[in-house]
């Protein structure tokens, strides 16, 4: 380790051509390519956190420096970023997105925006034939990407980059913050910060989970500081941004109601709170709100449950039973149940776990969406990023050993046509229970640490 301190300059340098290997030259379906520059990433980061964790204004540092070499990189190994040019640039002409399908404009010849058929076909058919299912204030990023980069995917892109990498500054400064609050290590935010599953899958492929997340950890943040009404206006547009937060409002439950409080007062704060943030989530729903607009949305999102399939873990379990005994996939019966299964669960942990501390209604939280991915059908890797972001004020790690384990769901995308190889899927979730499993054993461990 000593030889590595005195050289953390030139490891650091490492990364960076690593991570421009990654940005610039990687292509989705070199598997083993991607699973060695994966693994160089992590193992090399690992070390330069080692020698640096106390120094940290230099991981502050190196962390966006690495985000800033994908600026200009096109994604390698997601398409979801036309739809989110399409749908910027259908705002900025003036439609709703939530009213319109891509296909429909292109089979009938029309082009509502700049670069129409070249966005269609980086989206890919099953994208283009389904209504956009993201939130009003995703919708918002994709439209400020669209004010300067309408006539260019290049800077749109560019633009769309500069926002996450902003949203990832915020979390470090409010994580930060947070953590001190918590009596927490502060050098645990470098857990999300630094970590390379973030840097690629949210920066590198532009999916917006920093946004969402920098509402998040915001709202948590007021919320310790007793400031609940701001508090429920950041978990609001968190929602706004993706939806998966809104899984979270029954676990603030025993925070308001709880013994340090009257039951009167604590039930009357926790009302309010709650129509804060309904409110304010509608309020950002309002300009797009139409009965057409409802359906289409409503039947987007219900897609997730009902057609979709993709690193999978108890759900391809329950899947193999449907073909032993009705020979055929029952995804739209189980896809029904899981959603069910998931309230049930979330609101068990409600009422018989105390979640009265700020510490304990994080945990709760990173228990419960791990509950809700692990029964699900589909868990994209990006997924991972709330669950990895929630750690870090936690006593769990299985979410970063996740971090890294999820690169095996990539395999699918080696095969042509796509294929998944359930061997891989089992490997990843294999060691993530076995991590799991081993963490709910160990006793909860004093963070008497000192602060940095």
């Amino acid at each position: 380790m000593k030889f590595i301190e005195k050289h953390s300059s030139l490891l650091t340098g490492v990364i960076l051509i690593l991570y421009f290997l990654f940005a610039y030259y990687l292509e989705r379906t070199s598997f083993y390519s991607l699973l060695a520059l994966w693994g160089s990433l992590f193992t090399a980061t690992y070390f330069l956190f080692s020698v640096k964790k106390q120094d940290f204004s230099y991981l502050a540092g190196v962390s966006i420096l690495f985000r800033l070499v994908f600026l200009f990189s096109i994604p390698n190994l997601s398409q979801d970023f036309y739809r989110f040019i399409w749908d910027g640039r259908m705002l900025f002409e003036g439609f709703n997105p939530y009213l319109s399908l891509p296909e429909t404009f292109i089979e009938l010849g029309k082009q509502p925006v700049n670069e129409a058929v070249e966005l269609y076909k980086g989206m890919g058919e099953m994208n283009g034939s389904h209504f956009t299912n993201y939130p009003p204030i995703n919708q918002l990023c994709f439209y400020i990407a669209s004010l300067v980069g309408n006539n260019s995917i290049l800077v749109s892109v560019t633009v769309m980059h500069f926002l996450i990498i902003a949203a990832d500054i915020g979390i470090l400064f409010y994580g930060k913050k947070l953590l001190k609050i918590m009596n927490l290590p502060v050098e645990n935010i470098f857990l999300y910060i630094l970590n390379p599953f973030i840097i690629v899958e949210l920066t590198g492929n532009l999916h917006f989970e920093p946004v969402m997340l920098f509402f998040l950890i915001l709202s948590m943040y007021k919320l310790s500081q007793k400031k609940w009404v701001l508090s429920g206006i950041f978990l609001a547009l968190s929602i706004s941004v993706k939806l998966i937060p809104i899984l979270f409002l029954p676990l603030f439950f025993k925070y308001f109601v709880n013994d340090k409080t009257s039951f009167f007062n604590g039930t009357k704060k926790l009302i309010a709170f709650y129509l804060v943030t309904i409110a304010t989530l509608l309020g950002t729903f309002i300009p797009f709100m139409s009965g057409e607009f409802l359906a289409n949305y409503g039947n987007s999102v219900g897609l997730w449950f009902r057609s979709f399939e993709f690193n999978a873990s108890i759900y391809y379990l329950a899947r193999e039973i449907g073909y032993l005994f009705r020979g055929y996939n029952e995804i739209g019966i189980i896809g029904k149940i899981i959603p069910l299964v998931a309230i049930l669960f979330i609101l068990g942990v409600t009422f018989f776990r105390k979640n009265k501390k700020m510490q304990d209604l994080i945990t709760a939280m990173l228990l419960c969406l791990s509950f809700y991915y692990f029964i699900s059908t589909t868990v994209h890797p990006w997924y991972l990023a709330t669950l990895l972001i929630l750690s870090v004020f936690t006593k769990y790690r299985f979410p970063l050993i996740w971090s890294f384990v999820i690169i095996f769901s990539y395999q699918a995308y080696a095969n042509t046509p796509w294929k998944e190889n359930l061997w891989f899927v089992f490997i990843e979730y294999f060691i993530v229970f076995l991590v799991l499993m081993y963490e709910l054993n160990i006793p909860k461990p004093s963070f008497k640490t000192k602060l940095t």
